[in-house]
């Protein structure tokens, strides 16, 4: 899928200017910027949620993401959002099952890749043994968790995901990002994700996009993007990087009053 010179608006605002983005199969696109910066509309965009005013958008075999039906979209694309509110009286294993919706038949409900689908989404995101477990019940970790092994469950060459591991405590945060990575590697699944840990994205993600009021000022490796003078400039703090010896990724810290070791020294 790619995005050619978008202009997205609210009314007669654009919020997002002439962006461009390619999600490639097998490859982790992670946006991100500051607060209110367009990262998540730039997200729902994609999925058509919020529809472009300008530009294009297609998908590698031509098709153009306004001419397809809603059940065609929902074969190729989904989208996990920040905040999804499930309806009362349902297992997870239900929950987990509406993502096999674009796959019914229209009539019968017929599914035969369905059954397996679930089964392996749960098993990913280690839902298996609290299958038939009430939604209601669970924290708001386990419940984030289900409605990602739905939008897995739906089996789709691209993936959308808005902030996946909030609410998530560090174990499954690792998780869900190895899950994701998984799903790059292991499956070719083009993976686009809003995330605003830094450290995560440079852990993650093949591709950077980073976004500024709307428009994007850099995208490519986390270390063309990861910049001290990138970061500064789009945070408005001083942000300073380094790369771990012991994982070789990029680190970020951005620096304030209580963490200015030169500061503290002098006031010493």
């Amino acid at each position: 899928m790619s995005a050619d010179e978008i202009d997205i608006a609210y009314g007669r605002d654009v919020v997002v200017h002439a962006a461009s983005i390619a999600l490639d199969a097998g490859t982790v696109t992670a946006l991100i910027g500051p607060n209110g910066s367009g990262k998540s509309t730039l997200l729902r965009a994609l999925a058509r949620l919020h529809p472009p005013v300008a530009g294009d958008v297609t998908f590698s075999d031509g098709a153009d993401l306004r001419a397809l039906s809603g059940r065609d979209l929902a074969r190729r694309i989904t989208l996990l959002s920040q905040s999804r509110t499930a309806p009362g009286g349902l297992s997870v294993r239900e929950l987990v099952e509406f993502g096999r919706h674009p796959h019914r038949s229209r009539w019968g409900g017929r599914d035969p890749e369905g059954p397996a689908a679930v089964e392996r989404a749960m098993v990913l995101t280690r839902l298996a043994t609290i299958a038939d477990r009430p939604v209601q019940a669970l924290s708001g970790g386990q419940a984030q968790r289900v409605w990602l092994a739905s939008c897995l469950a739906q089996d789709t060459a691209l993936l959308l995901l808005d902030e996946p591991t909030t609410f998530l405590d560090l174990r499954y945060q690792v998780e869900i990002l190895d899950v994701i990575r998984d799903l790059a590697d292991e499956h070719g699944v083009g993976v686009g994700v809003v995330l605003h840990d830094l450290d995560q994205a440079a852990a993650l993600a093949d591709r950077l996009i980073l976004l500024e009021d709307g428009r994007i000022t850099a995208s490519g490796t986390p270390a063309d993007v990861l910049t001290p003078t990138n970061l500064s400039r789009a945070y408005g703090i001083r942000v300073e990087v380094d790369i771990d010896p012991i994982d070789g990724h990029l680190h970020s810290r951005a620096v304030g009053r209580y963490n200015d070791a030169g500061l503290r020294a002098t006031s010493a």
